[in-house]
């Protein structure tokens, strides 16, 4: 179903990255693009003259009234909500409204799409699958909210055979046609409640990915999430689970098969060959929440057709997305691990469940004031001391105050130069910071990347 869109009158509206590759491919199939940000033109720099190199005309601040309405196509990126009057008024006067995955998708619909959303765990699942398909031979597409926007797979659509794509909730309210062969739903935790009216409506959002699925596609599901499964009740084509204790934790629609793990790995029943087993045991993929991800991997790239050694080699040889429990080097016995991406509380409580004992946390920076009571609880028996640093580090070292030594060290620099002192053959230290990093760097990225660095020079 690829549009027609030479000489049609399109307005973009958001300049993000998703937004900036939905010019690209407009312009390349011939539209008259209005590019419509609420940011001022100098904020916007050097984006604003190549878009004008591009023959885009650039509409900045509030938009004007009657521009959406006069318009043959509007497309949002992920960021712009679809409440906003505008966009109502532009609907109401006929005009279609598109997210640019659904823009994107209709240059791809001749291309196996997997579409993966949820919660958490979404980009490790996508990498990861990714890797898989890429194990079996297929050029493969990774990306969506994940790196590249897919708008960059459709303006050279030839160079793909598969796609496999992270979904938001945001970018999936802007679907109307798009059909993913294969779909997962992780989970489902309370986010964004600044964008939705109740979790429930969040759901509704998670759940437009099955709704151009039919038979001869297929779905993956968290059995050990209820919401997940009710969710999936309505579901048109065969719904596979997995789940880490094998009891589907609600009344589950009738599965097809299901992924269980065990130690060691997981076994597929009744998906594939019955009895299918994979072990996993790669560095990046530690632990209960990594496991569900790689259960869910699996079973999108097994029910895709990729073979069992493919992707066995592939939970191998993934390499696990940096930042996130990222395994920088053993040191005399000791591991050094870069988990900066957790940024909240309830981020450090998944990392902490990946080991067993003799960690040493490194946490602060910048506090979101949620209570750190469920770090100390988590970590009794497994973490022996706390390097803090940052803005939070006195709240820090206040909730773990009796339950193991903490050690105040202000900067990054000075926690790995005293946790290198305090660690032994064995142990584990651990970046989770369990808080924002504007205080000391950038964003996480940066910080973790000073971890890291900071490592490497030991």
């Amino acid at each position: 179903m690829t549009p027609e869109l030479k000489d049609r009158k399109v307005v973009v509206y958001g300049l993000a990255k998703s937004g900036l590759a939905a010019i690209r491919l407009l312009v390349a199939n011939g539209a008259r693009v209005t590019a419509l940000d609420a940011r001022t033109e100098d904020a916007l720099g050097d984006t604003a003259r190549e878009l004008k190199a591009q023959g885009v005309t650039l509409v900045t601040g509030p938009t004007p009234p009657g521009l959406l309405e006069s318009q043959q196509l509007v497309v949002v990126s992920p960021g712009v909500p679809l409440a906003l009057p505008e966009i109502q008024k532009a609907r109401a006067a006929g005009v279609p409204v598109w997210g640019e995955v659904e823009l994107a998708g209709r240059y791809l619909s001749h291309l196996p799409f997997i579409g993966i959303t949820g919660t958490n765990g979404k980009s490790t699942t996508t990498a990861l699958t990714g890797e898989l398909f890429s194990r079996s031979g297929r050029r493969t597409f990774v990306g969506g909210n994940l790196g590249r926007p897919l708008a960059e797979a459709a303006v050279s659509p030839g160079d793909w055979d598969a796609l496999v794509v992270e979904l938001s909730s945001f970018q999936l309210e802007g679907i109307d046609t798009l059909r993913p062969k294969g779909s997962t739903i992780l989970n489902l935790t309370p986010d964004h409640i600044d964008r939705y009216a109740s979790h429930e409506a969040y759901g509704e959002a998670k759940a437009r990915i099955f709704r151009n699925q039919a038979q001869g596609d297929f779905a993956v599901v968290n059995a050990d999430d209820a919401h997940v499964l009710r969710l999936a009740e309505a579901a048109k084509m065969p719904v596979y689970g997995f789940s880490l204790t094998g009891r589907p934790v609600a009344a589950a629609p009738k599965l097809a098969g299901m992924a269980v793990a065990q130690p060691g790995g997981f076994r597929f029943e009744g998906a594939g060959d019955k009895g299918e087993s994979f072990t996993l045991t790669n560095r990046a993929l530690r632990g209960a929440h990594n496991a569900q991800n790689a259960m869910a991997a699996a079973l999108l790239a097994r029910l895709a057709g990729v073979a069992h050694e493919a992707v066995q080699a592939g939970l191998d040889s993934y390499p696990g997305l940096p930042h996130r429990l990222e395994s920088v080097r053993v040191l005399d016995g000791v591991e050094w691990v870069n988990d900066s991406k957790a940024t909240n509380v309830d981020s450090v409580l998944v990392a902490l469940r990946a080991f067993q004992k003799d960690v040493l946390l490194i946490a602060g920076g910048k506090g979101k004031g949620a209570p750190y009571q469920p770090m100390v609880d988590e970590g009794r028996g497994k973490v022996k001391g706390v390097l803090t640093i940052g803005q939070d580090a006195g709240t820090i070292a206040q909730a773990y105050e009796g339950c193991c030594p903490v050690y105040a060290c202000e900067t990054l620099a000075e926690a790995v130069r005293r946790a290198r002192a305090l660690a032994g053959s064995g142990d584990t230290v651990l970046l989770s910071p369990a808080c924002a990093s504007y205080d000391q760097f950038q964003n996480f990225e940066h910080r973790g990347d000073t971890f890291k660095r900071l490592v490497r020079e030991l």
